[in-house]
């Protein structure tokens, strides 16, 4: 009940329901901590000039433009006061309109810390901002194809810890079928068949012999990360042999006439390989599969209530383990990006725990498709922008590749709220 009464003397009284006092307190801290920020940020800045560029790197045809911050930091200053007058009196709103305020103040903070930390600098070389949305997109990509995998098993009632090592294992084999075949379109067969093998184990132990799902991510993480550092051993250093297992090709690029020229954006979501029009795909697939077709609804009645999916004839484990396997698949396009999708060679830990926060993306996305693709965004948004603050010296470098991390930290701790995850999960049914 989200407002009760209490009858005094003098009439009806309302009684505001905790969650709501809550997410008032939680929304004026936040809002107050965030116009402090822009506050210090705009007095520690003597030249508010600095210089921007709408591409990723400033080139010849694409040179460094001037901008005055000044103005801008005095408009994102006025929307967070703004914001934090509505959160004092209670009247963020809820929906799509509070969203777009949080939106606004988020962007808002975003920009006076990148003024802040590109404005006076010192020295005959100035760093540019540049576009950081091709950046975003591209190391978001096997966060959203982990997160979706993620989605699909925890909605089933499976605890998919070993997302991590499904990234790895990807990784490994996209590379070696790659080179065997000479083609980064195999590659991503190599990838996929990986995931789905690693998500078999995950099925075998976890629904037929009903083995702690949370240890079991974790033995599967280590049994990942030591095959996949031996097999890597075994590799010889001979580039006559080498050449075929463990010299991927790299996907190619390939732009979409016409999006492509869009400013600002069309570079970051219309010139990308093959993978990331794959993930764009992804999102639209798993989204309609699990909320417009029959399957997806008992895929969601088994995470939520087995039982009761059991007594209307649905097969739990039958469907629990479709929802496994098809995690699999994007788990394994993921872990492919590693190599054929990016670097190329395979290296121990190539994943380096992105795994990890593809799962926290799930938490923070409150386990649907849409809001874990938007929380990978962010962690992909949070990598870039550490990538390019480095070339700077405001902020110490441990910090800087300690942001990403912290963002997941505070993120699944609580700012997004209290979160419940599909009622079964975790949970082996047994068929009584």
């Amino acid at each position: 009940m989200a407002v009760a009464t209490a009858i005094s003397d003098e009439g009806a009284v309302d009684v505001r329901d905790r969650g709501d006092v809550r997410r008032q307190i939680r929304l004026v801290s936040v809002f107050g901590l965030v116009l402090l920020a822009l506050v210090f940020f705009y007095l520690k800045i003597d030249d508010f000039g600095v210089k921007y560029t709408l591409g990723e790197r400033v080139t010849k045809d694409d040179p460094a433009k001037d901008l005055d911050a000044q103005t801008i930091m005095i408009a994102g200053l006025v929307v967070v006061a703004v914001a934090l007058l509505l959160a004092v009196v209670n009247k963020v709103p809820k929906g799509a309109l509070g969203g777009l305020i949080y939106f606004l103040v988020g962007v808002a903070f975003f920009a006076g810390f990148v003024f802040w930390n590109y404005a006076d600098q010192t020295g005959t070389f100035s760093v540019a901002i540049i576009n950081p949305f091709p950046g975003t997109i591209r190391l978001a990509t096997p966060l959203i194809f982990g997160a979706l995998a993620g989605c699909l098993c925890e909605r089933a009632g499976v605890i998919n810890i070993a997302i991590e090592g499904q990234f790895l294992m990807g990784a490994f084999f996209a590379s070696v079928a790659s080179s065997l075949a000479f083609s980064a379109e195999m590659g991503l067969v190599g990838g996929i068949a990986a995931g789905v093998a690693m998500a078999a184990l995950l099925g075998v132990f976890a629904l037929r012999y009903q083995v702690n799902q949370v240890v079991l991510g974790v033995v599967l993480i280590a049994l990942a990360t030591g095959l996949t550092d031996f097999l890597l051993s075994q590799i010889p250093d001979d580039p006559d042999i080498k050449k075929y297992l463990n010299e991927p090709l790299i996907l190619e690029k390939v732009p979409v006439s016409g999006l492509v020229d869009i400013p600002v954006i069309g570079p970051a979501l219309f010139n990308q390989t093959i993978l990331v029009y794959i993930m764009y795909g992804s999102v639209v697939f798993v989204t309609l599969l699990l909320f417009q077709t029959t399957w997806g609804l008992r895929v969601r009645s088994v995470g939520e209530h087995p039982k009761a999916a059991d007594t209307v004839g649905i097969n739990v484990n039958r469907i629990r383990w479709q929802a496994v396997l098809i995690g699999g698949v994007f788990a394994g396009l993921g872990g492919a990006f590693f190599t054929v999708g990016s670097t190329g060679t395979f290296d121990s830990n190539a994943s380096a725990g992105n795994g990890f926060i593809a799962l926290a993306a799930v938490i923070m996305g409150r386990w649907h498709p849409v809001g874990a693709t938007l929380a990978s965004l962010l962690f992909g948004f949070c990598f870039t922008l550490q990538a390019q603050l480095a070339f700077l010296d405001k902020i110490p470098g441990e910090l800087l590749r300690a942001s990403p991390y912290l963002v997941t930290v505070i993120a699944v701790a609580g700012f997004v709220g209290r979160v419940r995850p599909p009622a079964a999960d975790g949970e082996p049914y047994v068929k009584s």
